[in-house]
């Protein structure tokens, strides 16, 4: 099945942005899983906190 120009374009800039926010989420989505399934939960202040 070929695929027309503009449908390749639209297939490649999903793509792109598919990767650019797997890009940027992929640690804030690790951190966000491991702070919800900790048993004590730390409390979100002092772990951003660099005084803490």
């Amino acid at each position: 099945m070929a695929f027309s120009e503009d449908t390749k374009e639209r297939i490649m800039r999903a793509v792109d942005v598919a990767k650019t926010i797997v890009h940027y989420g992929w640690v804030p989505f690790i951190l966000y899983v491991g702070f919800m399934s900790s048993s004590p939960r730390p409390n979100l202040f002092k772990m951003l906190s660099p005084l803490s």
